[in-house]
């Protein structure tokens, strides 16, 4: 390789000196190395984009360079994690491994998601674990109309829906009861939040080419209008009222994640339930 990227979480302390010390490193043996904490100065000649953080970063970093379609190397800083394929004590070899163009790239689906207000589309982004709609403020419930393909499939009463990919499976899905999916798998988890319905209690799993659209329905007395946020990884997102339509579906684009080790899902899920 001859040009990798850096980006660094600025919110740990020791991101810095880890940065500067990889970047040292790769241009002792005569590799561009740009560094940033936000994904700014990130160019498509980078041949790879170096995370250091956590899963967290990562998905940030993801959405960052998506346009570029330029895989990931995560390196944790901390616990383990799903996405992070490195920590510190790994990163050196990991570099050589690099350098020597001994890796793979797993391609990760990513989702799409649209909000449309009256016939009108007023947000469109992308995320790699999840698209969730929840309520803002004091607790309550809301009426959510959902469809698939255009086929109206239920209405569910819940404090708020999960829309996530199988990458996501082991994030916010997993937090509220939701299963654990192989990444590998390209399929679309519906799971509500707090449901007020044991028929509704379970995620719906549905392919990765389905459309899954979830309207914002009128509260539970008929006449409470829906103060909720549709959030992409997280983040970003916007203002939800009633009749508010929310549709996902796989996204054009993907996530490239370099992998190094070899450290197989099964490898990673096995640890984590052991910390719990």
């Amino acid at each position: 390789m001859k040009c990798i990227g850096l980006i660094c979480n600025s919110g740990l302390k020791e991101s810095g000196t880890h940065a500067e010390e990889i970047a040292s490193y790769l241009k002792e043996r005569g590799v561009i190395c740009i560094v940033s904490d936000d994904g700014a100065g990130i160019t498509k000649e980078c041949e790879c984009v170096i995370v250091l953080g956590g899963d967290g970063t990562l998905l940030h970093a993801a959405k960052t360079v998506l346009s570029m379609q330029i895989p990931l190397l995560g390196v944790n800083l901390g616990a383990l994690g799903y996405l992070t394929e490195v920590d510190l004590n790994g990163i050196r070899p990991a570099l050589d491994k690099l350098l020597a163009d001994d890796y793979t790239i797993e391609r990760r689906m990513m989702l799409e998601g649209r909000v449309i207000r009256n016939g009108r589309e007023i947000l469109r982004d992308t995320a790699l674990n999840d698209i969730y709609i929840k309520g803002i403020g004091a607790m309550r419930t809301y009426r959510f109309r959902n469809y698939v393909n255009d086929e109206y499939l239920n209405q569910v009463s819940a404090d708020g829906m999960i829309l996530s990919t199988a990458t996501g499976s082991t994030g916010y899905n997993l937090s509220v009861g939701g299963p654990i999916v192989s990444p590998q798998a390209e399929a679309i988890l519906m799971t509500p939040i707090a449901p007020h319905s044991l028929v509704a209690s379970r995620t719906i799993i549905f392919s990765g080419s389905d459309r899954i659209s979830v309207k914002i329905e009128e509260g539970r007395t008929g006449s409470e209008d829906a103060v909720a946020f549709v959030r992409y990884d997280g983040a970003g997102g916007v203002r939800l009222n009633t009749g508010d339509l929310v549709t996902v579906s796989r996204s054009g684009k993907y996530t490239g994640l370099v992998k190094i080790n070899h450290i197989s899902f099964l490898e990673v899920l096995r640890k984590k339930m052991a910390e719990s």
